[in-house]
């Protein structure tokens, strides 16, 4: 029997996947690619839709996930950051989304079971990504127009409940709801999830990680970190934190209050630095690394990994700087 996630955190820091999308630039697929056989004349183009590939480049996506499990990841990613009507609206491909939902956790999962199987010691998992959406529900997209609303509460609680339906039956170990920019978008995936829960009489571990979008260290919906934790705070939840938009110095003064703040894991999967003009990331796998250490000598985290820029290099080199480190201790009967 693999062992429970909880306890897992007790004995160590656990090391989230990296960037997808930066790994699948490296395979400079075209449009046809994308399109496969399955789409070959969709009425609108795909390319750079990466959630699709699950169903058109299976093989690269299990690719991927492997690199990252041989680089010392424990929890992998399912390639689903879009993955809901809402964001699929863009392709036209609203009825795609249980298939692409359930095909990228099937994926994931297969691929965390090979490595589970050779590596018992060390079980791995398949965490279901729940990005935000392209839509904010707490701001007006139209500046003319301060209370109009792009989409509702219920238009996203819905969106979210199909793809966790979704990751679920795929295989999906856990659940995060990520790189959240309004915190009302979240309540609703976290909504949803509750609901699925509910439905199905089962327990999912969630981790929750929002994105702090400038240097004044708020969310895009205006919120601190502190007062983002206590938005969420109100759901059982695995683990709080942040990735995405900053390098990983520039978290350190937001993991603080986190860790300071919380009986929730802390987690963190910061970009490879910041973009450079060419929106490319610079970081080196060492440079991050080292300021990973920052994290765990603070004792600030318990789940490390990397976000946009971050390849399987950068996940050796974070394994390493965190394997005989104790991690953040739990208060777990909260």
């Amino acid at each position: 029997m693999k062992k429970n996630i909880q306890d897992l955190l007790q004995e160590r820091i656990l090391v989230l996947d990296g960037a997808m999308g930066t790994m699948l630039q490296r395979y400079k697929f075209t449009e046809e690619d994308f399109r496969g056989e399955r789409f070959k004349d969709w009425k609108s183009p795909v390319q750079g839709n990466n959630d699709l590939l699950s169903l058109t480049q299976p093989e690269a996506i299990a690719e991927v996930h492997r690199k990252y499990f041989a680089a010392g990841a424990d929890i992998v990613e399912t390639n689903t950051f879009s993955s809901t009507t809402i964001a699929m609206a863009d392709y036209d491909m609203e009825e795609l989304v249980y298939d692409l939902n359930y095909e990228s956790a099937r994926i994931a999962k297969m691929v965390a079971d090979e490595f589970t199987e050779k590596e018992p010691h060390k079980p791995r998992y398949v965490v279901g990504s729940i990005g935000p959406t392209n839509k904010t529900a707490s701001m007006s997209p139209d500046v003319n127009d301060p209370g109009y609303r792009a989409v509702s509460f219920d238009e996203l609680r819905i969106a979210y409940k199909q793809q966790v339906e979704a990751l679920l039956d795929g295989g999906s170990d856990m659940l995060l709801v990520e790189t959240i920019f309004d915190t009302l978008n979240a309540k609703a995936a976290l909504f949803a999830i509750e609901e699925v829960k509910e439905e199905r009489n089962i327990e999912v571990p969630i981790m929750v990680s929002g994105t702090i979008t400038d240097a004044s260290g708020r969310t895009l919906s205006g919120q601190t970190a502190e007062a983002f934790l206590i938005s969420v705070s109100h759901i059982p939840i695995l683990s709080v934190g942040f990735n995405c938009a900053l390098g990983a110095n520039q978290l350190v003064p937001h993991l603080e209050v986190l860790s300071a703040k919380t009986n929730f894991a802390v987690s963190a999967h910061p970009n490879a630095g910041l973009p450079n003009a060419f929106g490319e990331y610079d970081e080196t796998p060492e440079q991050m690394a080292s300021q990973i250490k920052e994290y765990v000598e603070k004792s600030l985290v318990n789940i490390v990994g990397g976000c946009c820029g971050t390849t399987p290099e950068h996940i050796t080199a974070i394994a390493n700087v965190v394997k005989d480190i104790k991690p953040r201790s739990l208060n777990v009967n909260r």
